[in-house]
């Protein structure tokens, strides 16, 4: 039976199997994998034992391989001749605290019919992660009881730290790089634009944040005795950060905008058509006018451009009441969001001379630098993207469109700078899953349709 004899039928079975599929879904939101506390490592390592009992059923060959903190399940399964894909996803959930906003325990999933008729699964994990992985579970599922096998070769990644870090993960994975590279990764933790048009994120901003402190004076001054001559922390500080945008929103430090390239005409046509707009996006945040670069899309300055924003300022008297003095000293917290090829190392010198050459005399400044990150591009024309986007198109009835995550994934870094290997993001998560929060919810179409989707893309990347 060949590919295209087989999907249909696949299909079918994923449809038949609903119920069942929902089922398996339950048994694995009842485990409660909460990684940030310790109260619940047995139930962590329960979980990485039902993950890898259900990947045996299914012909893997599971090992549930410890680390320092939460065991790590990867499984390997041959298949057809298509290429190797390492397929990652994680089993730990957030707490669920506060436990009082829950409208019915968090462990106890169950499907709520919403306003509409539109019908949600609702409990801790249901969108992050469980419910996603189990969408790329069940459709090899489907694949194994139609043809008896996987139509490409498959290797699972699934860790239990990611709630707290994957503290574990990364050193895991260069310590067993010769396994792990293989030609494709898959990961499904990410989302949809809307509940009807499918995405698949290809880009993910990178990260510098920088702690500034200035000091002056050799104590906090009385202003009485000394404002007006004295050199204030506070204000040197407020003038600096205020030059980092010019008036039109654009970051004036230096060379900043090296290796950030124009997205491809067709890209930007489609993220136009999506038509996000500043009241619908910041209105529900209590905003109405975007602060971001004035030449740019919306979407453009959220997800595919490089941004600044200062994170916090101390300095002086902050208490109740009036006190009278000149700060000694003042600090800043500063982000940088980077993309494309922006270099992390040189993002944290050009912005540490650009505060250097704005001091005056008598101020001194100290930096910390907390991380950094390069951002992440899958390449417009690989191959994989214009399968996976025509397979999504044939499931939805609708063009997949490409998006930028303003957020990162730092494991997917690893897997291109370590692996030497581009991955796929494709997840079926929507704004509103309440993921991390009480009530967490993952629509039951997005489940049916999300393994629906994963089989086409399966076939599509085989052939």
């Amino acid at each position: 039976m060949t590919l295209s004899e087989a999907l249909p039928k696949v299909l079918d079975r994923i449809d038949a199997d609903l119920d069942k599929s929902l089922e398996r879904l339950f048994a694995f939101i009842r485990l409660q994998s909460i990684s940030t506390d310790p109260a619940f490592a047995g139930q962590c390592k329960a979980t990485a034992e039902h993950v890898a009992k259900e990947l045996k059923e299914l012909g893997f060959d599971p090992k549930v391989r410890p680390t320092k903190g939460h065991p790590i399940v990867t499984a390997t399964s041959p298949g057809g001749p298509g290429p190797r894909v390492l397929f990652y996803g994680h089993y730990d959930v957030q707490p669920v605290d506060p436990l009082n906003l829950w409208t019915t325990p968090p462990f106890e999933p169950r499907i709520e019919e919403l306003p509409g008729g539109r019908k949600v699964i609702v409990g801790r994990g249901a969108a992050d992660d469980k419910g996603q992985i189990m969408t790329f579970v069940e459709a090899c599922r489907a694949f194994k009881a139609i043809t008896g096998a996987l139509p490409l070769p498959i290797t699972m990644m699934i860790e239990g730290e990611e709630e707290c870090g994957s503290a574990n993960l990364f050193s895991f994975v260069r310590d067993n790089a010769d396994e792990f590279k293989l030609d494709l990764g898959l990961v499904c933790d990410t989302g949809m634009w809307d509940r009807t048009t499918p995405a698949i994120t290809t880009s993910l901003r990178g990260m510098v944040y920088e702690e500034v402190t200035l000091r002056c004076a050799d104590r906090d001054l009385h202003s009485g005795l000394f404002g007006g001559a004295a050199a204030n922390p506070i204000r040197i500080l407020a003038r600096i950060i205020a030059a980092i945008h010019d008036d039109n929103g654009r970051i004036t430090i230096p060379d900043f905008y090296e290796g950030v390239a124009e997205l491809p005409a067709d890209i930007k046509a489609d993220l136009k058509a999506l038509d996000l707009r500043p009241e619908d996006f910041l209105g529900q945040v209590g905003l109405k006018v975007s602060a971001g670069e004035k030449d740019r899309m919306l979407i453009e300055q959220i997800s595919t451009r490089p941004a600044c924003d200062v994170n916090g300022i101390i300095g002086g008297y902050t208490g109740e009441g009036a006190k009278t003095v000149i700060a000694a000293q003042a600090s800043a917290k500063i982000s940088f969001r980077l993309v494309g090829d922006q270099n992390p190392d040189k993002i944290r010198d050009a912005f540490r001379s650009f505060v250097k050459e704005r001091l005056p005399a008598d101020c001194e400044v100290t930096f910390a630098g907390h991380s950094g990150s390069p951002a992440l591009q899958l390449p417009y024309d690989n191959p994989s993207l214009a399968k996976a986007r025509a397979a999504l198109a044939e499931e939805w009835g609708k063009k997949a469109v490409t998006i930028g995550s303003g957020g990162s994934i730092p494991i997917v870094g690893d897997f291109k700078r370590v692996l030497g290997m581009d991955s796929l993001l494709v997840g079926f998560g929507l704004d509103d899953d309440r993921i991390h929060s009480p009530n967490e919810k993952y629509d039951l179409t997005s489940f049916h349709k999300g393994i629906r989707s994963w089989a086409r893309i399966l076939a599509s990347l085989a052939n």
